[in-house]
């Protein structure tokens, strides 16, 4: 029989302890969990300037989260168009989705990716100079909306029993409360920003809040080249 000492000061530290040991005694150990990542958002929090952009997102799954059973992988993302100040931008996202296809339980879902020119207002006009700019302008549509609908049908035909949202976008926040709250599903928000907490609502959504750190990242790696059905490819060098 497992006895625990604990510092009453740190009530709520033994409070914890002794429901993980009553779930795992009750057979709730092993959560069937599906992952739901939001690839921009991930790239933007977590791995842009880092030398961690070529992600297992499998291992990094399993990394998180090893006492559960990890069933799926949904990543949402949207193709890049090549830009002038970098114009291989797109190649090396083709690179990394033919990585991540190399995955058996990784699902792509893509949004778009639109850019158009939009006048905008200055911040500091200068006197008897133009008061707008003519500015490129360029955002993801849909995967937030992907996402939660994905995480919804997952949820009502019984497909886990943790889901998981890699995010820090609040948008998804209502999608998860209705899995958390009338599906009676747990949820976890993965927050994939070192700097910042999670926002209100989507914290308030969730079950619980899990930081996603260097450490994940760094232990979470494919390895340099890789092998499919069409040959050996590598990392993109710049990464």
């Amino acid at each position: 029989m497992a006895t625990y000492n604990y510092n009453p000061c740190r009530l709520g530290d033994w409070v914890e302890t002794v429901l993980v040991a009553v779930s795992v005694f009750v057979g709730e150990g092993r959560l069937i969990t599906n992952l739901y990542i939001d690839g921009f958002n991930l790239y933007y929090r977590a791995l842009r300037g880092t030398p961690f952009k070529w992600l297992d997102l499998q291992q990094l799954a399993e990394n998180l989260f090893p006492e559960d059973t990890v069933n799926s992988i949904y990543y949402f993302t949207a193709l890049l168009e090549a830009r002038p100040h970098d114009p291989t931008q797109p190649q090396r996202q083709q690179v990394y989705l033919r990585a991540l296809r190399t995955l058996p339980g990784v699902q792509h879902f893509f949004g778009a990716f639109r850019s158009r020119n939009k006048r905008r207002p200055l911040v500091e006009p200068v006197p008897g100079l133009p008061t707008h700019v003519w500015v490129r302008d360029s955002e993801e549509k849909g995967s937030d909306v992907n996402l939660a609908t994905r995480l919804l049908v997952d949820g009502f035909k019984g497909r886990y029993e943790q889901a998981v949202v890699v995010s820090n976008d609040a948008d998804i926040a209502a999608a998860m409360r209705y899995v958390r709250d009338d599906l009676n599903l747990r949820v976890t928000v993965v927050n994939p920003d070192p700097r910042n907490s999670s926002p209100a609502a989507l914290s308030g959504s969730a079950t619980r809040v899990k930081r996603l750190w260097k450490s994940h990242l760094r232990k979470s790696q494919f390895s340099q080249t890789l092998v499919d059905q069409v040959g050996t490819f590598r990392k993109p060098p710049s990464w």
